[in-house]
């Protein structure tokens, strides 16, 4: 042993996990800590009952007044909040790297046709494949912006329920003829019917909640933007529209309405609580007023702006305007503490640099929206987002006892830079053991991972997507990039 060595000590990791409870009856948990809103409590504990937290508070207070529940202890566990994607599209799993190295608006080119070559099988695939690696992630919630499959969204509901994931299941709301296969040939009539159909037909569910979706602004006319608008705000629900996230997009808007995507949508009466504005990334000061006046909320979604955006949201500007917004992965990667990184390097690289602003939201900003602040975003805010008793039990137990975590000066800037999904021990969602290191609790994730190759394989195939560039491996043999 050298002078450097120290003599072995039990780490945590390699020690047996505690035996969790499925959540079929309450329980108490007692980490070493658990994340509220002002930062980690240490010694706390929290009983877990009917899918909800029944109380949360000093460790001793609660094992106390909760004798008859079984105290499950876990060491080296900080309990947390799970986080909340504000923005994806869960039939869109199958394509992958199809959109990789590729320009804006490959929704024309690859989205579009994808999800337009799934059936019933192929689509609640997709959709479960999604929530899977959301789950793994430590998603507990995903928002889902709408499909354009040809099926009936329940088949999206199915796959997420069966996933055991919280969902926010938008219906897409077309009527305008836009060329991007949008639209729906029953009008302005038959799209508000059926989404009044689909703000009815999931109240009470435990897991889904319904949502509209608009594409983009130009996919409706005035009235359906409007009255959407109306019905989910009656309804306590949201609307979900990509607004400004590419320049095509904003001039298309100039040329039609000789206004911007958000200055249109305020001009109609869509903006308000109940719009989710999905990128938000082209504003000019007079549109972040428009946010920040109306209460809008937005999805923040950073790795798609480097993936294949023509700008970064400034979300930084956001919180200080008091704008509400959560984060979203747009369907890139399913990792809730790589998301978080994103959201504060992209703010760094694309505003803090040229300030000379090394914070950037200090960590915590970002470790709050990816939880708390996208479940406010979606409407969920009395219902989950963060660990408060009456609230979903909703939430992550991660391992802080290694070395990237374990000597932390600072546990939130260290979970938004150094943690990673491979730390989650276990994810609960509603009260329920939903995963555990990596592997789905009741039922077979291996064999969902193989249906989706072999499926995905066909519906690609038929699928007619047209790529600007080549696949990474056929350009290097070009020599090149195209």
């Amino acid at each position: 042993m050298s002078q450097y060595d120290l003599p072995h000590q039990p780490h945590h990791p390699d020690q047996p996990t505690p035996e969790l409870p499925d959540g079929s009856r309450p329980f108490v948990l007692v980490p070493d800590a658990v994340l509220l809103p002002d930062g980690p409590a240490e010694g706390f504990a929290a009983v877990v009952s009917d899918g909800a937290f029944g109380a949360v508070g000093p460790a001793a207070d609660v094992t106390r007044r909760h004798p008859g529940l079984r105290a499950v202890r876990l060491p080296g566990h900080l309990l947390m909040p799970g986080f909340v994607d504000t923005h994806h599209h869960l039939t869109q799993s199958f394509g992958a790297a199809l959109a990789f190295g590729e320009p804006s608006e490959i929704f024309r080119r690859v989205w579009e046709p994808l999800e337009g070559s799934l059936d019933e099988e192929s689509a609640y695939v997709s959709a479960k494949l999604a929530a899977y690696e959301a789950l793994r992630g430590g998603f507990t919630t995903v928002a889902d912006a709408g499909t354009r499959a040809g099926v009936d969204v329940d088949v999206i509901a199915s796959a997420v329920r069966d996933a055991g994931i919280r969902c926010v299941l938008g219906r897409v709301c077309a009527d305008a003829a836009t060329g991007d296969g949008a639209g729906d040939g029953d009008g302005a009539d038959g799209v508000l019917a059926s989404a009044r159909k689909h703000l009815e037909r999931y109240e009470g569910d435990p897991l889904v909640h319904a949502s509209l979706a608009v594409p983009t602004p130009e996919s409706a006319t005035e009235r359906t933007l409007g009255e959407t608008a109306r019905l989910a705000a009656e309804a306590g629900a949201t609307v979900q529209i990509h607004v400004n996230e590419h320049l095509a997009g904003v001039e298309r808007s100039l040329l039609r309405h000789g206004a911007r995507p958000l200055e249109h949508l305020h001009r109609v009466g869509a903006l308000g609580p109940q719009l989710v504005a999905a990128h938000a990334t082209l504003l000019t000061p007079r549109e972040l007023s428009l946010l920040a006046d109306t209460g809008t909320a937005v999805s923040y979604n950073p790795v798609a702006s480097a993936w294949k955006g023509n700008a970064v949201a400034p979300a930084t500007a956001m919180a200080e305007r008091g704008v509400r917004f959560g984060l979203g992965t747009d369907g890139t990667r399913g990792d809730g503490f790589r998301l978080a990184d994103a959201a504060e390097f992209a703010q760094r690289l694309a505003y803090g640099l040229a300030s000379g602003d090394s914070s950037c939201g200090a960590g915590w900003t970002w470790l709050e929206h990816a939880a708390r602040g996208g479940a406010d975003a979606l409407g969920l805010g009395a219902r989950t987002g963060t660990v408060a008793t009456g609230l979903a039990a909703d939430f992550l137990l991660v391992d802080v006892s290694g070395p990237e975590l374990a000597l932390s000066w600072d546990l939130p800037w260290e979970l938004v830079r150094r943690g990673n999904r491979d730390e989650i021990t276990a994810v609960f969602v509603a009260g329920r053991l939903r995963l555990l290191r990596g592997r789905p609790v009741g039922w077979d994730g291996a064999g969902l991972v193989r249906r989706a190759a072999a499926l995905s394989r066909a519906a690609v195939g038929r699928a007619g997507v047209t790529r600007a560039h080549p696949t990474s491996m056929a350009a290097r043999g070009r020599g090149g990039a195209r």
